[in-house]
């Protein structure tokens, strides 16, 4: 096929397509086989659906694209580039996967404009979707008049049979039919290879009828590399559906345009090879040399420039009405998409002294979630299942379901991983939504990846987790997250905060909700028994991670450190060792994270060098914990699983009381 016979169509995906091919060989690394096959689905969709302004990426009102399948991301980059995008030139395309540039292996957020979430670990794409179609409806509901929309956009994902495969997409997609996400629209490449060959060696199941069990709208594309048409058509159709979320599964050829690689394993992962290369070339007529382009196929595109900045216009027109009519709702909305938050939120926070009933932190969680929801109505979350043992209800604010997405309170069912990336998807939604999920903390274990990539992906997701120790006891061991709080803590940008009571629970969600809004997540780990609320504590102290509770005078000879239910043992266990004469400091250590950004002057205040006998005091694994007990120092930790008993039984049978503090303060001093 000569390069003139190419209608402006197949040039445009053609482009697409040798973009993609290109960048991979160039890199010697890479997946070109989605973008070759999926072009023509994307083209279709960028060029005739969705809204977008190339240069505002954060314009609010854009329809938001996720590529679920983020391994074939050089799709996404080739029509950043074609449609016109400041943050991928053709340099960045160059530069593919290589360092520093904007065009990384995987899309990411933070790195690349016009990238909406991070994607990559297959099916986190899809469910990040469902998040952001959950924001679009209920900031729709809150937001929208009768007589004007001022939010009224779209969620299109492009996904594969990987992601289908993965559970948390069965989560996440099972909710969304449930909620009846009409602008939610999911294109699938069914192109039937995955890295180890044909699925047919792991995957035969009817993707169709999975989905239309979930209640979607599904609809399918025979031949999703030259039928344009029907892939418009299709598009056309499920916008039509406004009470259920639609897939299309579009069937492809994965590496279409290769003579001997579509179609199979080879062009899955790897760069087609110089020869390859070159028979694709004939094969599809291309006559341009590599990363040049077409300027018909350019010029076409970048119509999307006008385009957006058109939509973005007649936006801006509808806003100013809506704000002449509606200035209160305006002020809300605008605070919102600004990120900041309301003068004087944080004092609805409650203080306590020692004299106040001992609560679970979990209650004191419970009650500075209700006092925030009042002042902060961009607060939406809830639990995994566990509402009334996570105590995460915010009361009177109705449960978000199909028709009511005005609401707050959302029940995610028994889907901890799910959770974990729709609240991920609507903290990166741009609108200012702080969404919270919860669980026990022994089911972080379901939902790593999510939390991992809202710590990677600058989602302000705030975790709420319940039952910190083996203090949950009688659940045993299964239940019972003796190494979990370790390993949450070895997670880069996640800030993990285990209070000791009220002061510090209310210290907690002050950190939580101020990250929540700087695009950071944090961790919030409560317990199920009753804590005392001690002297010394505070929201301030909180802040800084560790601080002082308890002191001596003059130099202390040893410092406990304990953190959650296990500083009031460390209290006690100061009395008993002051009136046998030791000097003793108590520190409680809420927050490592918190602790080691501060300064060093700070730092050597409460850790102080010369002082070297230590001990720490907490229900967990005594991992880490000797970076601050150093040498001479020792832990009260445990090391072993727990067991089934009554948790008072089990702090006790596994050295949590104040004789074992005691008795481990007194071996390090000697």
């Amino acid at each position: 096929m000569a390069v003139a016979t190419q209608s402006l169509e197949e040039l445009c995906i053609n482009s697409i397509r040798f973009l993609a091919i290109d960048a991979v060989e160039k890199a010697k690394s890479g997946h070109p086989g989605l973008p070759m096959g999926a072009a023509p689905m994307a083209f279709v969709l960028w060029d005739k659906f969705m809204r977008f302004n190339p240069k505002n990426p954060k314009w609010f009102n854009r329809d938001r694209f996720v590529l679920s399948a983020g391994h074939g991301c050089m799709l996404q980059y080739a029509l950043l580039h074609l449609t016109g995008y400041d943050s991928v030139t053709i340099e960045d395309i160059k530069q593919f996967r290589q360092w520093g540039s904007k065009t990384p292996g995987h899309p990411e957020n933070f790195e690349t404009e016009g990238v909406e979430v991070t994607t990559g670990p297959l099916g986190q794409g899809i469910a990040n979707a469902v998040g952001l179609a959950m924001a679009e409806a209920h900031l729709a509901a809150k937001f929208n008049k009768p007589d004007a929309k001022i939010v009224d956009h779209y969620t299109y994902v492009i996904l594969g049979d990987g992601c289908n495969m993965e559970g948390v997409s069965g989560e996440a997609c099972s909710f969304a039919g449930h909620l009846g996400l009409g602008k939610l629209i999911a294109l699938y490449d069914d192109n039937h290879i995955s890295i180890d060959g044909s699925t047919d060696v792991a995957f035969t199941e009817d993707v169709s009828k999975r989905f239309e069990a979930y209640g979607w709208h599904v609809l399918h594309v025979s031949d999703g590399n030259k039928d344009l048409n029907s892939i418009e058509k299709a598009i056309a159709a499920a916008k039509a559906v406004t009470d259920k979320p639609t897939m299309i599964k579009v069937t492809t050829l994965i590496g279409y345009g290769s003579p001997n690689k579509q179609n199979t394993a080879g062009v899955h992962g790897a760069a087609l090879g110089t020869d390859e290369v070159k028979l694709t070339r004939e094969n599809l007529g291309w006559e341009y040399e590599p990363f040049a382009l077409p300027q018909d196929a350019v010029n076409h595109m970048r119509k999307a420039v006008e385009r957006g900045a058109t939509a973005e216009a007649e936006w801006n027109k509808t806003f100013a009405d809506y704000k002449a009519k509606y200035a209160q709702e305006a002020a809300e909305f605008e605070r919102y998409i600004s990120g900041k938050l309301p003068d004087g939120w944080e004092k609805v926070l409650p203080t306590y002294t020692p004299e106040d009933k001992a609560l679970p932190s979990r209650k004191h969680s419970e009650t500075c979630l209700n006092k925030l929801a009042q002042v902060l109505p961009e607060l939406i979350g809830g639990s995994a299942d566990l509402t009334h043992s996570n105590l995460t209800e915010i009361k009177g604010f109705g449960d978000f379901q199909k028709g009511q997405y005005q609401n707050r309170n959302v029940h995610f069912g028994v889907r901890e991983h799910g959770m974990g990336a729709i609240c991920n998807g609507m903290a990166l939604h741009g609108s200012g939504l702080i969404p919270y999920g919860a669980t026990f903390l022994i089911f972080t274990d379901y939902m790593r990846a999510a939390i991992r990539l809202s710590a990677l992906s600058l989602a302000g997701s705030i975790w709420v987790m319940t039952h910190d120790s083996i203090g949950q006891g009688e659940d045993g061991p299964t239940h019972q997250p003796v190494e979990t709080l370790a390993s949450l803590r070895a997670i880069p940008n996640l800030t993990v905060i285990r209070p000791a009571d009220g002061n510090e629970s209310s210290g907690a969600y002050k950190v939580a909700i101020e990250k929540a809004k700087q695009n950071d997540p944090t961790l919030l780990a409560f317990s199920r028994q009753n804590l005392p609320n001690l002297p010394g504590t505070s929201i301030e102290g909180v802040t800084k991670g560790a601080y002082t509770i308890v002191d001596s005078q003059g130099t202390p000879d040893i410092i406990l450190i304990g953190t959650g239910s296990e500083v009031s043992l460390c209290v006690t266990a100061a009395e008993k060792l002051t009136s046998e004469g030791k000097k003793v400091r108590v520190v409680s250590m809420p927050c490592w994270e918190l602790f080691e950004a501060q300064d060093a002057a700070y730092k050597e205040s409460v850790l102080p060098k010369a002082v070297t006998k230590r001990v720490s005091v907490e229900a967990g694994v005594s991992f880490g914990w000797h970076k601050y007990v150093g040498t001479e120092g020792d832990t009260v930790s445990i090391d072993t699983f727990g067991a089934s008993a009554p948790g008072g039984v089990c702090m006790e049978k596994f050295g949590f009381s104040v004789e074992n503090v005691l008795a481990t303060a007194k071996k390090v001093l000697g």
